[in-house]
């Protein structure tokens, strides 16, 4: 969508909505007539779901369908709920089959076993046939609409396969090579077959082939299929015969959800799976109250440090004022170290067993960050205080640093190891964690530098 047309659709908005609440049903087909389905999203997403509902009506069964499979898989289940059956039905039978999968995931149980039961016996079996796979698997994601081809073929004989599923392979540019028991031999391209001879054959076009099990995490596998660039990448099973492909558009969306989710976590909330406007009050609070409730239960423990060290306070009350700094600074500090951690594990770079070296270089690393941080807070005290107070804040700020450090790069592989999502361990935990580590630390150095 164009930045010019953003501003258009905005405008339109408030008329929408003025004729929706009038129910001038002629004056709201005129509004939406100039809008293609795709730039209707954003005003979708904006709506309730009766409003959902009237609007998708108004429009015709081509764009009806064009705009249901643009729309985010949750807002597919919301404007469901507001439809008859029949148009359930037809909606879902036109997706393809990995999209199903995604609104499958979105809608009560008892609306999802409406719709397969409406699906052409075909199709059922298709989308059952994915559903067996393990939730969160790359099978769960891949479609199994697709053309190959075999080494033994010639380039016309591939094409001529090429132009017979054309209706009905959902990608038709990266076309896997097979050999007899449908193992994955090699991989062609469209483009490299347009450009053969139509008497060569496909063994002497065909490159290696890159893939990926069909039980194996689909956030893995659509990380490889786009850092190798690639079209589509082949799944296959544990016998290596392919059993579906899974296209780059796929990729990209499976790795926007993942990157929700974890931003989500990271900031002490669950995903809302939603836009934000279309999402319930009730949502929100759900996934936000949680956390809240475990970061406060967790911030006892800085409180019961507080309450430890009283006298120690009462004796230096400045000590108090550095209070808020020291707690910052370490949680800062683990939460860099984290999501540091957690992008290299969702990358590859790093796996649980590098757990060593991630720690070696986390203690350097915070132990340079304190230095630095450190020689500024001795700096500051001293001026303002005493020499003795600059070195209590310098000492705590470079022992701080180094623990929050290692801390935060070492939670996240420690809760890929337990198979726990690395973005809930991250930033809510660690940061209650260095709280009360580090006035342990701090009052602990007060004591010994100040002799209380």
């Amino acid at each position: 969508m164009t930045t010019q047309q953003i501003p258009i659709i905005e405008a339109s908005f408030d008329g929408i909505l003025q004729h929706l609440a009038a129910g001038d049903l002629p004056a709201l087909t005129r509004d939406l007539a100039p809008f293609s389905a795709t730039e209707l999203v954003p005003l979708f997403e904006r709506l309730d779901l009766r409003q959902r509902a009237v609007l998708f009506r108004l429009l015709s069964k081509q764009r009806a369908m064009e705009l249901f499979e643009a729309l985010p898989p949750s807002l597919q289940g919301d404007l469901l709920a507001g439809l008859q059956n029949t148009e359930v039905s037809r909606l879902f039978t036109e997706l393809d089959p990995d999209d199903r999968l995604w609104l499958l995931d979105e809608v009560p149980s008892v609306l999802a076993t409406q719709m397969l039961r409406g699906l052409p016996e075909q199709d059922r079996l298709q989308t059952a046939e994915l559903l067996g796979y393990p939730q969160g698997s790359v099978g769960r994601r891949m479609t199994p609409e697709y053309v190959s081809t075999r080494a033994s073929l010639t380039v016309a004989e591939t094409l001529e396969r090429v132009r017979a599923h054309l209706a009905d392979a959902e990608t038709v540019y990266t076309i896997p090579v097979l050999d007899g028991t449908r193992v994955v031999v090699g991989i062609i391209s469209l483009r490299e077959l347009l450009a053969a001879s139509p008497d060569d054959f496909v063994a002497d076009l065909m490159q290696s082939a890159h893939t990926a099990v069909a039980t194996e995490s689909d956030e893995f596998a659509a990380r490889r299929c786009a850092d190798l660039s690639l079209l589509a990448l082949p799944i296959v099973d544990s016998e290596e015969r392919l059993v579906g492909m899974l296209t780059i558009d796929d990729a990209i969306r499976i790795i926007e959800h993942v990157e929700n989710e974890d931003a989500a976590r990271q900031g002490g909330s669950e995903p809302l799976r939603r836009p934000y406007l279309s999402t319930p009050v009730r949502t929100l609070v759900r996934s936000r109250v949680v956390w809240l409730l475990v970061l406060a239960v967790g911030a006892t423990l800085t409180v019961q440090v507080l309450e430890i060290f009283e006298a120690t306070i009462e004796q230096v009350t400045v000590l108090a004022l550095f209070v808020p700094l020291l707690i910052g600074t370490g949680g800062n500090t683990g939460n860099q170290a984290a999501t540091t951690v957690t992008r290299a594990l969702a990358l590859g770079d790093v796996r649980p067993r590098d757990i060593l070296r991630v720690l070696a270089r986390e203690f350097r690393t915070g132990a340079l960050l304190g230095l630095l941080l450190g020689s500024l807070g001795f700096g500051i005290a001293w001026v303002f205080y005493s020499v003795q107070i600059g070195m209590v804040i310098g000492l705590t700020l470079l022992a701080v640093c180094t623990v929050a450090a290692v801390v935060g790069g070492c939670m996240p592989l420690l809760a890929r190891t337990v198979r726990v999502d690395p973005a809930v361990f991250s930033n809510p935990f660690i940061s209650t964690f260095v709280d009360a580590t580090g006035l342990l630390v701090y009052f602990g150095i007060a004591s010994a530098v100040l002799g209380l």
